[in-house]
């Protein structure tokens, strides 16, 4: 059975006849019989009663013309689907997430439901290490990912940056507000309040993550130390951020330390620690990607994106 034969069955059904159907369609009158003739043998029944004056449905054609209809359009609804597909206008989008900085993901998400509102997006969060693994298996389309510089295998383009930010004891020189005196307790930075930079806390014990916790954090941070000519002794590790900065807080006058973090759900306040934001290195998170040419769901991505 083929679609066309299906078609040439209802076009003879809506007009009344073979000829006039093949004119509907274009085609000589001879191969609209040919195609309901063979559809006749390959159901095993009579569609059309015909005489010389009239062709009619019969009972058969009746019943099985509602059902050649149904066919046809769902046939016609698979190309639409399709190529709306490939149009990146409909699919799936299946792709690796990170938590923060702020609300950068929602709003992501939210230009890509204006610029293709049928296209479905199924968000994974996984390590670094398997997020990549699943890009490069064609198990995600893509995956955000934080601070990597390379990721053998893949395109690495990135998408937007964000600042660093320090805690620090608030009676450290480097917490005070910008007319010289002290910093407020808990201290959120002034927003005129000039941004640090990492040799005025060379003095103090850095709070830092093994790098097997964050391999592409741990590099930007200590990187950025060497670069500077800074070499901070190490504090007790970095845990979570808020164990960390009530560990801080606790210990701010026998053993002051500082850490390094980024934004996830806003800034914390904590007393006696005073957070400022860091003057360089920032955070860049990018989009790890197959090398090539993009599919339809990336090619929308990347254009919510550029939004």
């Amino acid at each position: 059975m083929e679609l066309r034969q299906l078609q040439y069955f209802a076009a003879v059904a809506d007009a009344g006849g073979f000829s006039r159907a093949a004119e509907r369609l274009g085609i000589v009158q001879s191969a609209v019989s040919q195609q309901v003739r063979r559809l006749e043998r390959e159901l095993g029944v009579t569609l059309f009663d015909r005489s010389t004056r009239y062709v009619r449905l019969s009972a058969a054609g009746e019943r099985l013309l509602p059902e050649a209809r149904a066919v046809l359009a769902a046939a016609h609804r698979t190309r639409q689907i399709a190529a709306d597909i490939a149009s990146g206008d409909e699919g799936l989008l299946r792709l690796g997430t990170v938590q923060g900085p702020g609300d950068r993901t929602y709003r992501l998400l939210d230009a890509l439901r204006r610029t293709a509102p049928r296209l479905r997006v199924r968000l994974r969060r996984l390590p670094l290490a398997e997020r990549l693994a699943a890009v490069r298996s064609g198990e995600l389309d893509a995956a955000l990912v934080r601070a990597a510089a390379i990721a053998p295998g893949l395109e690495l383009l990135p998408v937007w940056r964000d600042p660093l930010y320090v805690a620090l004891p608030d009676g450290h020189p480097a917490a005070a507000a910008p007319d010289g005196g002290p910093g407020a307790a808990p201290g959120l930075a002034p927003a005129d309040a000039p941004p640090l930079l990492v040799e005025q806390l060379a003095d103090l014990p850095l709070r830092l993550a093994p790098r097997e916790h964050n391999p592409p954090f741990h590099d930007l941070v200590t990187g950025a130390l060497r670069a500077a000519g800074a070499q901070p002794p190490l504090g007790p590790p970095f845990t979570t951020l808020q164990e960390t900065l009530t560990g801080m807080a606790e210990q701010h006058a026998d053993s002051p330390s500082w850490t390094v973090f980024y934004e996830v759900t806003g800034l914390p306040s904590v007393p006696h620690v005073a957070v400022r934001r860091l003057a360089a290195p920032e955070l860049t998170t990018s989009l790890a990607v197959l090398p090539g040419p993009p599919g339809p769901p990336l090619r929308q991505l990347l254009q919510a994106l550029r939004t």
